[in-house]
């Protein structure tokens, strides 16, 4: 008999909970950013005690009844820059949505770090939770996407230009790496993360596809001082160079 972990009982999307519901019971669960406003009828009806529901858009009746059941209820937070308690990672798109139209400033990751600045000195409680179980949401998916995997991380080297021959050496580090089974992890900043995560990606390509993004991305060789024109360059390499590693 295997022992039941706490992932399984982690619900993150409709045809999880879906699954759930025909096994007959959501008790104990943990339902991550799902809007359950079509499931009004499931939830009437489905055993909910000790759940919890975190950011699940659900109708009053449905919540009412659940939290008669002894669940918890965690409501969306309005007029906030990301989900605090959204259970996959981000991808490039999410975080750059808004780019080509507002610039950088109006990207979800700039809005995310401005929300950051503004409230991490201010010690108010409840931003202090958010930021909490946000990112332990996101450390519980990165250990799911990461499990059994070998893993190589790269930090540091902010200041390392596209364009120079240590920015190159990295991106090639990291394509060496990925075609040699390991998974790169950086911390996702400009520089050497950059570069190294770049290298991962070209892994799957011909040598020639890393000599050729290095050329394009060294016409934008910092985010300084305008992350609008730096960040573009890495999306062309996407576009021109799609399913990378």
């Amino acid at each position: 008999m295997t022992t039941a972990t706490p992932h399984d009982r982690e619900i993150e999307s409709l045809e999880e909970f879906d699954g759930a519901v025909a096994r007959g019971s959501l008790a104990g669960h943990r339902v991550q950013s799902v809007d359950l406003t079509g499931r009004t009828a499931e939830l009437l009806r489905t055993d909910t005690a000790s759940a919890v529901f975190l950011g699940c858009p659900m109708e009053p009746d449905a919540a009412a009844k659940v939290r008669a059941d002894g669940a918890l209820v965690f409501p969306p937070v309005p007029d906030l820059p990301f989900d605090p308690y959204g259970g996959r990672l981000y991808s490039p798109d999410d975080l750059f949505q808004g780019l080509e139209d507002g610039g950088y400033e109006s990207t979800p990751d700039a809005l995310a770090y401005a929300w950051f600045q503004g409230t991490k000195a201010d010690g108010d409680i409840f931003a202090s939770m958010l930021r909490a179980v946000h990112d332990d949401s996101i450390s519980d998916a990165l250990d799911e996407r990461l499990a059994g995997e070998r893993v190589v991380g790269v930090m540091g080297g902010h200041a390392m230009g596209r364009g120079t021959d240590a920015y190159a050496g990295a991106a090639l580090l990291g394509r060496e790496l990925a075609r040699a089974g390991f998974t790169v992890a950086t911390g996702g900043g400009p520089g050497a993360m950059e570069a190294a995560n770049l290298g991962a990606y070209a892994a799957p390509h011909p040598d020639g596809m890393l000599d050729d993004a290095l050329l394009l991305l060294a016409k934008a060789p910092s985010f300084l001082p305008s992350v609008s024109d730096w960040a573009p360059a890495a999306f062309e390499v996407r576009h021109r160079w799609p399913r990378g590693g």
